[in-house]
């Protein structure tokens, strides 16, 4: 049984996923937006504006994904929201990210776990949790693109999209490779 719980992050978990992305907003100032935004426009945009973008969406209530808590902390972040959402997978160039066919469905792009709790299950547990929320959402194919290499040292980053063998002990088919990452889906 696991102890964690799990929330769509919405207004009034702000400060919760604020205390958890820290200063640098997750990843390097990313603020959970890489996805969100163009290439262009990512690089065009200021960290501030990076955390406004999110944290506008949050307040808006399009709770952009889900919050685990251990103990009343938050500990992880999984963003999943319609694949309509995401710039950057419907831009022209993204080979990698490209729609499988012309069904819609949501997408697992992002996770961002707190460093004191990494490899103890939050990260599988959000992954089983955005099934329930996606179809709750009227989703009926829910998308992944994990990295599917095996790790070197210098590719920690990587792993912001988790991992094949995760996705797919959470029910993910495989559909195909796409040079370092997998593309998995599975129906809600």
């Amino acid at each position: 049984m696991s102890d964690l719980e799990i929330h769509p992050v919405r207004a009034d978990r702000r400060a919760d996923l604020l205390a958890l992305f820290g200063d640098n907003g997750a990843y390097s100032n990313c603020w959970c937006t890489w996805y969100l935004l163009t290439n262009k426009q990512f690089n065009e945009t200021a960290p501030d504006d990076r955390r406004a973008l999110l944290l506008g969406q949050v307040d808006d209530g399009l709770e952009q994904g889900l919050l685990a808590y251990r103990d009343g902390v938050p500990v992880g972040w999984c963003a999943v929201a319609p694949r309509e959402r995401y710039a950057r997978m419907n831009a022209l160039r993204a080979i990698s990210h490209k729609p499988v066919d012309d069904q819609p469905a949501w997408v697992v792009s992002c996770f961002y776990i707190d460093k004191d709790h990494r490899n103890t299950g939050v990260a599988t547990a959000l992954l089983e949790a955005t099934i329930d929320h996606a179809r709750n959402h009227g989703a009926r194919l829910l998308e992944g693109f994990p990295w599917d290499k095996p790790m070197k040292d210098d590719a920690w980053g990587t792993m912001f999209v988790g991992s094949l063998t995760m996705f797919e002990r959470a029910g993910f088919d495989l559909v195909e490779h796409r040079g370092n990452r997998a593309v998995v889906r599975r129906p809600t």
